[in-house]
């Protein structure tokens, strides 16, 4: 079950806007820099989990209560001056854990901007399935920092600031079907840094690759046009995203990101070519199979089809209507 959804964007007007710098959860703001602030806050609500990304002009200090029960995982997106949380100096697209019910102290000493997830500890197994180490509830459950590298930690950060960009510029798009597509998107985004923060794991039983990837599709097939992300199917059979590459490089020599990226293009062409022109739009079709950049999704389309997605749509033929016989006829008589 979903839940709620919400997609919010705001100008913020005095510090008194970052209230509710992280959705769901009352932080106390101080002001530290002269002048008057000015930022954005965005927020991106799904069921229980929410993403917050703001941004303001000058320095702020930032207090969490204890009462708060929710995890939050934040990342620093843009800093000008010294950041720190706690006793941990961030540097850009650092990552910061803060528990449940632990109060939290941060000091922006300038204009910044920064992430933040806030969610459930209990989804922690399904959100990060597979991957060990983030998926023991036990790792969130104490204050951490983990250090992004520097070439994957800036991609993230750019991917996650897209996502937001997108969901708040077209608000139907985020839809019980794709909900949960577009969360597992934004946490990979964070686990994405965290990840490379951590020094590589190369335990666990490699299974049969082709009896992985037959279940694979199977539940693929179960899952119908809806797309999935690939900590979906990682969570589903317990296996490492390293584990599930290698078992797809075998069989079909494409990475399990390529490959379902493959079959949500392959949905987006049949749905295309099904539709009526003037139901529906390239962009919503694309938006509801989770992409985001529509110049890229262009590009795939029509390295994969040889043809723009606006020549597929509406190709079937579809019987008049009785309006449109109607029609047809009366143009044909008067000729």
């Amino acid at each position: 079950m979903v839940g709620s959804l919400l997609v919010d964007s705001r100008k913020l007007d005095g510090f008194e806007g970052l209230h509710q710098a992280v959705h769901g959860s009352h932080v106390d703001v101080m002001q530290l820099g002269r002048g008057r602030l000015r930022g954005t806050l965005s927020h991106v609500g799904i069921g229980d989990f929410s993403l917050s990304i703001g941004a303001f002009n000058i320095g702020m200090r930032t207090q969490r209560i204890s009462s708060d029960d929710k995890l939050i995982i934040g990342m620093l997106l843009a800093a000008e001056r010294r950041v720190a949380h706690w006793s941990f100096d961030m540097q850009l697209n650092d990552v910061l854990v803060i528990p449940p019910l632990l109060e939290h102290d941060g000091v922006f000493h300038g204009a910044s901007a920064y992430a933040a997830m806030r969610f459930d500890l209990d989804e922690v197994a399904s959100l990060f399935g597979g991957e060990a180490r983030l998926s023991d509830p036990d790792t969130w459950r104490k204050r951490g920092h983990f250090r992004a590298d520097l070439a994957t930690g800036a991609l993230a950060s750019r991917r996650l600031i897209r996502i937001m960009s997108h969901l708040a510029s077209h608000k139907d798009g985020l839809t019980p079907s794709t909900a949960d597509f577009w969360k597992r998107s934004i946490v990979e985004c964070m686990a994405a840094n965290v990840m490379s923060s951590l020094p590589p794991d190369d335990s666990g039983r490699l299974p049969s690759a082709r009896r992985l990837i037959r279940k694979v599709e199977e539940y693929l097939d179960q899952a119908g046009t809806r797309p999935v992300h690939v900590s979906e199917i990682c969570a589903a059979f317990m296996v490492s995203r390293r584990t599930l590459h290698r078992a797809f490089q075998e069989v079909f020599g494409l990475g399990p990101v390529t490959f379902l990226r493959h079959k949500r293009l392959c949905t987006i062409h049949s749905i295309l070519r099904e539709s009526r022109p003037g139901t529906t739009t390239v962009a919503a079709v694309a938006m509801q199979q989770g992409f985001y950049e529509l110049g890229r999704f262009s590009q795939y389309y029509s390295m994969m089809f040889g043809e723009r997605p606006s020549q597929t749509l509406g190709v079937t033929s579809f019987p008049l209507s009785d309006d449109e016989h109607a029609q047809a006829g009366s143009i044909l008589s008067e000729g």
